[in-house]
């Protein structure tokens, strides 16, 4: 496993999403529609921003409110990272859109 999946298998630490164009709630909807999102660890060396695509059945939107801008979801999803399947967990403030995540490996 290399370093870098390790590190962020370990503990939460803090992310913010990618949201291109801008970040505003319709390019998260958008994502979400989708089914991909990018989530960018900001505590690592230059940032590691990681393309999710995210389970759909997953998504814990129980205190959201994505219209409105208020509260925070749980983006959950797969993607592989150094050679290593990796499921990533983030919960995003939805005013600020940073918030903590982190990866869990998947056999």
């Amino acid at each position: 496993m290399s370093n870098l999946v390790q590190r962020l298998s370990e503990g939460t630490h803090p992310v913010e999403l990618s949201l291109r164009p801008v970040r505003n709630r319709e390019a998260l909807k958008e994502c979400i529609k989708r089914g991909y999102v990018h989530v960018k660890f900001t505590g690592t060396r230059g940032g590691t921003e990681l393309g999710v695509s995210l389970d759909k059945d997953s998504i814990d939107r129980s205190n959201a409110d994505v219209e409105n801008g208020s509260e925070e979801i749980t983006l959950i999803g797969n993607l592989t990272l150094d050679y290593v399947k990796v499921r990533c967990r983030a919960t995003i403030n939805l005013s600020t859109y940073d918030g903590h995540g982190c990866l869990e490996r998947v056999e």
